[in-house]
């Protein structure tokens, strides 16, 4: 009697149990990966193992070829997901970042601040010399980088092309939100710094480290990153590990983390040129109009975003350990705006009824 109950005991713990093989491979596939920086190897896994709604990929394939998309990504623990390509365009295909690459320039200054070379919290000045501005000495002085990198910099947001005679002083730095491309001084920052060109110290820190294809290119305004849609993914992977490539820490994580943080109480939603959601109130570029509520209110509250005109998308969810990549035209011809548009919530309603 004792041996039969011993057994009913036992057969379902025998029964449910895993096997070692199936625990360790299961632990695996939670990890972070990070594809190979020597060869394209770059592992995936499948919706279905995800135990996302299948139907619901068409649909979303549908909206991103309808919306003038070129490429679109989704990484999961650094594994591909998806990886999709549209209108031409191919894996090869380069394509511009456009706003979305300020983000490449807030990692550059992260780590030139790392290395001693700067401080995000010293005049501009310091390292352009006096007269970079068309604001008076006084004024001038106010503007520290880390100022540029909020964009709370109070030069006058009229005129994009940074030029001198177009910086000129509208209020005190520090007392205004205002999305200007004058955050492009930053890589002079950077080269006057580190006494090396911008793109030359750029593709040394991050670059090659990555095994990013790309380049800097100038554009009508200022100067614009390109590179194929796995490029753009890759750095999303480095953003979504707070710098950490690997077992690499190539941006300082507590500077990455203030990077993607609130960086000043005038537009919650904006850290060093970087989108967040989940904020209480954001603005828009080229207006200063206060909106209530978050961002994006169908993307996750914690996603941080590098956003580009037309479109240009990485968006970063640690709660899902998530990196989606979207490159392409803009998907309202008519209205191509710098960064946030209504784009990003028609996408994420075609997303969530993928995952969720």
């Amino acid at each position: 009697m004792r041996f039969l109950i011993f057994l009913l005991i036992l057969f379902p713990i025998i029964g449910c149990s895993k096997t070692d093989d199936e625990i360790q491979q299961t632990d695996t596939e939670k990890e972070m990966y990070f594809p190979s920086t020597s060869n394209d190897d770059w592992e995936t896994k499948s919706i279905k193992e995800l135990d996302w709604n299948e139907s619901a990929i068409e649909p979303l394939k549908d909206f991103l070829e309808n919306t003038d998309s070129k490429s679109f990504m989704i990484l999961v623990n650094g594994r591909i997901v998806m990886e999709e390509y549209f209108n031409g365009h191919s894996a090869t295909t380069t394509w511009q970042w456009n706003s979305a690459g300020k983000t490449l320039v807030t990692a550059a200054i992260g780590i030139a601040q790392e290395e001693g070379y700067l401080n995000i919290d010293s005049m501009v000045s310091d390292y352009l010399g006096n007269g970079w501005t068309n604001e008076t000495l006084d004024k001038e002085n106010l503007i520290t980088s880390k100022h540029l990198l909020s964009m709370t910099s109070g030069i006058n947001d009229e005129k994009e092309l940074i030029i001198k005679q177009n910086l000129t002083y509208l209020e005190d730095a520090g007392s205004r939100w205002s999305y200007h491309n004058v955050f492009q001084k930053l890589m002079d920052v950077v080269e006057q710094a580190t006494n090396q060109e911008f793109e030359s110290y750029f593709n040394t820190k991050i670059k090659d480290k990555l095994a990013m294809d790309g380049f800097w290119n100038n554009g009508l305004i200022f100067r614009i990153y390109h590179s194929n849609t796995r490029s753009m993914a890759k750095f999303g992977l480095l953003a979504l590990n707070k710098g950490k490539w690997d077992n690499n820490q190539i941006i300082n994580k507590s500077f990455f983390n203030e990077s993607i943080n609130t960086s000043q109480n005038i537009n919650p939603s904006y850290g060093y040129l970087w989108w967040l959601n989940g904020k209480s109130s954001f603005m828009l570029p080229g207006e200063q109009t206060v909106y209530e509520g978050p961002l994006v209110t169908n993307a996750p509250s914690d996603m941080y975003a590098a956003m580009g005109a037309a479109d240009q998308r990485i968006y970063v969810i640690p709660s899902k350990k998530m990196v989606i990549v979207r490159m392409g035209e803009a998907s309202d011809p008519s209205n191509p705006n710098f960064a946030v548009s209504g784009f990003d919530a028609m996408l994420w309603e075609k997303l969530n009824d993928l995952i969720n």
